[in-house]
């Protein structure tokens, strides 16, 4: 195939917000060949299933794999589903618990539907490291283990930090990186993406390559994006996550919650804004900080859902928590809800109607004055709500529900 861009131009347009690249010359030259031959580059990168859900945080890399792709080269998306069920130890300050081979395909099938959002899946190739990490014997695993050593391993912050606090640290979780590795022996990558909190696992990747007589790997690291907290890298364990699954309201507000020095580093690395542009939202921001994260949430929902979910998102936050707004949105979930004659607690009834994940749950929300009953705060978790009742149950600035209580 003939390529549009030129060796140099390819190298401009993928390293512009990169991290890191080992090397810009080893990629250059990958570049040239590839212009020269007419052989598209193998641009690898993995993701285990470990929820059933991606997370802006993850389409950072993703937005990079799209680039990769819109200049004419294999991408090739690699579901762990098989490293899924060793879990990732990479940041973990003590070992994961091991996800079921049914969690693992579940999770890995809504992947498939989701990177669709950002990639022309017609032109990615998904793959399931199954497919080779199952099929090694146990003389297969000897000769990949033997590649590294301990100290090497023990090089790597995490494990070296757990080390010498004494935590443990499991053969397996030493397996991962070199599973991760031997993924880009099996497919023969030229490149390989992740976060900059990968880059060990990368690494690896290049070391095993050159054991198994392959030309060594490009790897190309993202920043790790901040989440909704502006201070942990986004996660969804840690709920500071906006998922791209999510109603195009809750990704809206979400995004209207994060810190003003977050937004420029989000329009950066979430957006396809040009150099020119950008200068003038960072201008913006210093006058007039919410119409640029309107700006921001808007054009972010509308990456996924389309303009009209993205106005629509909008419109509907402005009309809750704008200066003319009612505080209620046009589309409240009516739920009925048997109760006994004697009533039922506030407590009770948000853990009913999926409020809180717990009575505990429910009190924390309540002592912390964000639960509102017909837009009044309610502080006493044990009043009584009786048969007949209506009104408007909110946890919190985003969730709602019409209740009607009802004789059992």
């Amino acid at each position: 195939m003939k390529f549009k861009a030129t060796p140099q131009e390819q190298l401009e347009i993928i390293c512009t917000g990169a991290a890191d690249v080992v090397s810009k010359e080893e990629l250059l030259k990958k570049f040239e060949k590839s212009y020269n031959t007419g052989k598209p580059l193998k641009v690898k990168l993995g993701a285990d299933p470990s929820a059933p859900d991606i997370h802006l945080g993850h389409t950072v890399v993703l937005q990079k794999m799209r680039q990769f792709q819109a200049l004419g080269h294999e991408v090739i998306f690699l579901v762990g589903d098989f490293t899924g069920r060793v879990g990732d130890p990479t940041g973990k300050k003590k070992t994961r618990p091991a996800l079921t081979e049914e969690e693992v395909l579940a999770n890995a099938e809504t992947y498939k539907n989701q990177i669709g959002k950002i990639l022309d899946l017609e032109k990615t190739r998904v793959v399931f490291n199954s497919d080779w990490l199952g099929k090694l014997n146990f003389a297969d695993v000897l000769k990949l283990s033997s590649q590294y050593t301990v100290a090497r391993m023990l090089e790597r912050d995490d494990f070296e930090k757990r080390f010498k606090s004494h935590v443990p640290i499991s053969i397996v979780e030493f397996m991962y990186p070199l599973m991760q590795g031997y993924d880009s022996v099996a497919l023969e990558s030229d490149v390989e993406l992740g976060g900059v909190d990968q880059t060990f696992n990368l690494l690896v990747g290049r070391e095993l390559q050159r054991s198994y007589g392959q030309e060594a790997q490009v790897i190309l690291t993202m920043p790790i994006l901040e989440g909704l907290d502006g201070k942990d890298k986004m996660s969804k364990s840690l709920g500071n996550y906006v998922g791209i699954n999510e109603e195009p309201g809750q990704i809206y507000g979400k995004l209207m919650s994060i810190p003003d020095e977050l937004m420029i580093k989000y329009y950066e690395l979430l957006t396809d804004i040009g150099l020119d542009e950008l200068k003038k939202v960072k201008e913006r921001i210093l006058t007039e900080p919410k119409n640029v994260k309107m700006m921001l949430a808007r054009q972010i929902v509308s990456q996924y859902w389309g303009v009209e979910a993205g106005n629509a998102a909008e419109a509907e936050f402005e009309k809750i928590f704008g200066k003319t707004g009612d505080g209620l949105p046009d589309d409240i979930e009516e739920v009925q809800v048997p109760v006994p004659a004697e009533g039922i607690s506030l407590v009770k009834l948000m853990t009913t109607v999926g409020l809180a994940q717990s009575g505990g749950d429910a009190r924390r929300k309540i002592q912390q004055g964000g639960v509102k009953i017909d837009q009044q705060k309610v502080l006493d978790g044990q009043r009584l709500y009786r048969p007949g009742q209506s009104f408007i149950l909110q946890s919190g600035k985003r969730e709602f529900k019409k209740i009607i209580l009802k004789s059992e």
